[in-house]
């Protein structure tokens, strides 16, 4: 689905994670759903997420993207956002997501950036705006994350064990 793109990390994140034996490219995705969609992410800190997402593939039948599409990318750069934040002993779990939807859009790709609004010890909080390729906004997000400690079960996922 288009273009492949790698996604950038701050180097103290690629060591950090490295030294865990973690896949960064697997563990800052929208994992299966993402790649089904076509989800890549582009830029990734906790200041700043960008991601993108090819309309085609991912309409409703009318031929419009899809706003569900839209909640996937939109949670997927939030998430990325509150798990870079975060750090490595803790995970981030979306609890609340609040989408609105602006304008259709029926081919190209669209760019989600996601901007923190809150990083607090115990939540963090989004904001995803996702425009078209002409720069109009398509659908503006709220994502808030849950930050827990990270279980034994949920390290073995990260690193394929």
């Amino acid at each position: 689905m288009g273009e492949q793109h790698h996604a950038t990390f701050p180097q103290e994140v690629i060591d950090e994670y490295a030294a865990l034996g973690v896949d960064l490219v697997a563990m800052f995705s929208a994992g299966h759903l993402g790649t089904r969609m076509g989800v890549q992410i582009v830029e990734a800190s906790a200041d700043r997420v960008v991601g993108t997402m090819p309309v085609e593939g991912n309409t409703q039948p009318y031929g419009l993207l899809h706003g569900g599409a839209s909640a996937v990318l939109a949670e997927t750069l939030g998430s990325v956002g509150s798990m870079l934040h975060a750090g490595s002993s803790k995970i981030a779990v979306g609890v609340d997501l609040n989408c609105t939807h602006h304008r259709g859009v029926r081919s190209g790709l669209v760019t989600g950036v996601a901007i923190p609004v809150h990083r607090g010890r115990s939540t963090a909080t989004y904001e995803i705006v996702i425009s078209d390729e002409a720069g109009k906004r398509v659908c503006t997000a709220r994502l808030t994350c849950l930050l827990r400690d990270v279980l034994p079960a949920d390290a073995q996922r990260a690193t394929g064990g």
